[in-house]
């Protein structure tokens, strides 16, 4: 497996023409006292001279790294914990690597149609664990310290606090820099729960070291990561129940979240919505959850719980008072230039709130490239911003939804296209979802949602497309190979003229047409 290449995309969206290639060989510069950039040795109370500090070794941070390096800048980057971040370790990779062994099982247990006999297979809990930390280890190389110091980047391992205005401990080191970029990333939410405090659960920093068979898995949280988590579990062979304050998968678009929801109900996964947990109590493998859904009170009893309940911004100790940068339990406040309120400071990613993707830091480590490095007035444009469910079916999105148009633009087109008629949709026996358009009525695209079949492959088209500022024209005039599932986009976008062929002047048009031979 080729690890992917985090600073590739930074490199391109600043010099347009090429990337970086990830080798060993690196820019090595000098700072202060002699210590050679590209090595995270050094003396003790030394004081570090730079272009940029970078704090956190995500995958924002590591990108601005990379790119800034690359430049021949003399870059400093301080992680206290693991290089690569919660997406590496805890977030998108093994919980993508946990969902792919889910789906092998799942694929085994239903295969009938396909004219293949289906069974129930013996899953090896231990062996699942190591092939998600297989998968962890083949990415690690290409976010590690030794990379990075080939790249010309001073690593340093330890705790970075702010003393002043331009001017960070890390260790017993000093780090004095022209510009700071803040990348750390974003925690584990654990609500305060009665009794939580004594019962030994799950949170997604926690959970993929686990190795044994789960009977029962209660999540605390319906959004996109209770809801893959509870899928990924079900196919495993545990019992899975999802708790859920108010709706699941709540920030997307109802008419697709109940295609989603539908199917992991079929599944056997039972998710209470509008449901608070009020209380927990007991020890792993013999938990219970007191409920509270309007005026009924419940509990569920089950072997594991997970706490699912959102992020919190990675902000404590890192000194911002003293730095003069302002921040508030939703995270540090930017500019949509991502500037702090010292304007020599920058935070991209989770620690600023909003949106919080893996593509989003490595977005907004391109904008700060940008304007560090050459003083472009590059902004934020969350428009352009997709992300991904990845259940099964999955929920992909990017731009504004249905109730935003209406509400920004008054009349608009929706259009759809179902996978039921898409002949690959058939050949595999995915029918299940539909794209939906959103686009003014001069064919401008405003957003769209596709539920279903690699959902969160397909969305890219619409994305590119609203990141250029295409029409909906433009959709309609490339041609797809075929049998694919991007048919369904081709046909989604031409719904936007299905009128035209009962229009009576256009009929009157080609009738005058035909009769000039």
């Amino acid at each position: 497996m080729q690890p992917h290449n985090k600073a590739a995309n930074v490199f391109t969206k600043v010099d347009g023409t090429s990337g970086v290639t990830g080798s060993s060989s690196g820019t090595s510069a000098t700072g202060s006292g002699g210590t050679s950039f590209g090595s995270s040795g050094g003396s003790r109370d030394e004081t570090i001279t730079c272009d940029i500090c970078v704090i956190g070794a995500g995958s924002g941070g590591l990108s601005v790294a990379a790119a800034a390096a690359a430049f021949g800048v003399r870059v400093v980057l301080i992680e206290k914990h693991k290089m690569g971040g919660d997406c590496l370790n805890y977030g998108c990779v093994p919980s993508k690597a946990l969902i792919a062994a889910g789906k092998r099982a799942h694929l085994m247990r239903t295969s009938d149609p396909f004219g293949i006999a289906s069974h129930d297979p013996s899953i090896n809990y231990k062996a699942v664990h190591d092939h998600v930390h297989s998968v962890i280890a083949a990415i690690e190389p290409n976010d590690s310290v030794e990379r990075f110091t080939g790249l010309g980047v001073q690593v340093i391992q330890a705790a970075a606090r702010f003393v002043d205005k331009s001017t960070i401990e890390a260790g017993e080191r000093r780090i004095k820099a022209r510009r700071f970029v803040i990348a750390t990333g974003s925690a584990p939410l654990v609500p305060p729960i009665s009794g939580l405090d004594n019962t030994s659960y799950f949170t997604n920093e926690t959970i993929f070291d686990n190795k044994d068979k789960i009977d029962h898995l209660i999540i605390v949280g319906g959004g996109p990561i209770g809801m893959e988590m509870a899928q990924a579990h079900r196919r495993l062979g545990a019992k899975v129940t999802v708790l859920e304050g108010a709706k699941a998968l709540g920030k997307d678009d109802p008419e697709m979240t109940r295609i989603v929801l539908e199917q992991l109900r079929a599944e056997g996964i039972e998710i209470g919505e509008g449901t608070l947990v009020t209380k927990v109590e007991g020890a792993s493998g013999n938990i219970t959850v007191h409920t509270k859904s309007g005026d009924k009170q419940a509990t569920v009893e089950g072997s594991h719980i997970l706490i699912a309940a959102g992020r919190k911004p990675n902000v404590g100790d890192l000194g911002l008072e003293a730095a003069g940068i302002k921040f508030d339990k939703r995270g540090i406040k930017v500019s949509d230039g991502l500037q702090t309120t010292n304007k020599s400071v920058f935070a991209i990613g989770d620690v600023i709130g909003g949106l919080q993707f893996t593509h989003v830091a490595n977005y907004h480590a391109g904008i700060v490239i940008r304007r560090a490095l050459f003083r472009i007035p590059a902004k934020v444009d969350e428009k352009i911003i997709p992300w991904v469910t990845f259940t099964d079916p999955e929920l992909a999105h990017v731009g504004l939804s249905e109730d935003q148009a209406i509400e920004q633009h008054g009349k608009i087109s929706v259009l759809r296209w179902p996978y039921h008629e898409n002949d690959r949709a058939q050949a595999e026996r995915a029918t299940t979802g539909h794209v939906k358009v959103i686009a003014d009525k001069k064919g401008r695209i405003l957003g769209a949602t596709i539920v279903g079949e690699h959902a969160g492959e397909l969305i890219g088209m619409w994305n590119l497309a609203i990141s250029q500022k295409l029409k909906v024209k433009a959709m309609t005039e490339w041609i797809s190979p075929y049998p694919t599932l991007s048919e369904i986009n081709k046909r989604a976008a031409y719904k936007f003229y299905t009128g035209a062929t009962s229009s009576p002047l256009i009929r009157k048009a080609i009738s005058w047409l035909a009769k000039l031979g």
